[in-house]
């Protein structure tokens, strides 16, 4: 399939464990979590499981269409392969075959989203993202409330390219850039 809507609260298995068991088996298909759970803590613990999306009950069955629309977009996005890599300090980002190399050391493993964000960032680097253009363009969609995802997939590409001399500096009360240390 190209996207799995799933809950969380499933019998014998739940949706988080789902969602843990296809990234574990490097699963591109694309989740969103639409669930009862409305907690800060289940919303990040299934984004860091690597779901797409994650949209509470009670929903708006529109919200819902259009969420989908963007994930889906996104996908489409993802192929188009007229895209040169892109070499900042020593990463190089190669959106056509979606990798990304450090220095010569073997292609780093990124969940779809962390490919997305770092691509993002480097196509705009130098320029402060807010939270905000960061969905837009990299999400592919408009949200207006929380965007506490950002961070938490900020956090984990952070830890993905730590040992390269290219960083995601936080501007405080802003967004983040791209820089090369």
């Amino acid at each position: 399939p190209a996207l799995v809507v799933l809950d969380v609260m499933l019998p014998k298995l739940d949706g988080f464990e789902v969602c843990r068991r296809l990234r574990a088996s490097n699963s591109s298909t694309a989740i969103l979590m639409l669930t009862a759970r409305d907690e800060d803590i289940d919303k990040i613990l299934g984004l860091e499981l690597g779901a797409d999306d994650y949209l509470t009950k009670p929903f708006n069955p529109r919200e819902l269409v259009a969420r989908v629309k963007a994930i889906l977009r996104r996908g489409e996005r993802k192929q188009d392969v007229d895209s040169a890599p892109i070499h900042i300090g020593d990463l190089t980002i190669d959106p056509a075959r979606r990798e990304v190399r450090l220095a010569s050391s073997p292609t780093l493993d990124l969940r779809t989203q962390e490919f997305d964000l770092l691509l993002t960032l480097a196509e705009h680097r130098g320029l402060v993202l807010s939270r905000e253009q960061i969905l837009q363009k990299a999400w592919g969609f408009d949200f207006y409330g929380q965007t506490r995802t950002v961070d938490v997939h900020v956090a984990h590409l952070r830890k993905k390219i730590e040992k390269s001399n290219v960083k995601i500096e936080t501007v405080t009360g802003v967004g983040y850039k791209l820089v090369v240390s």
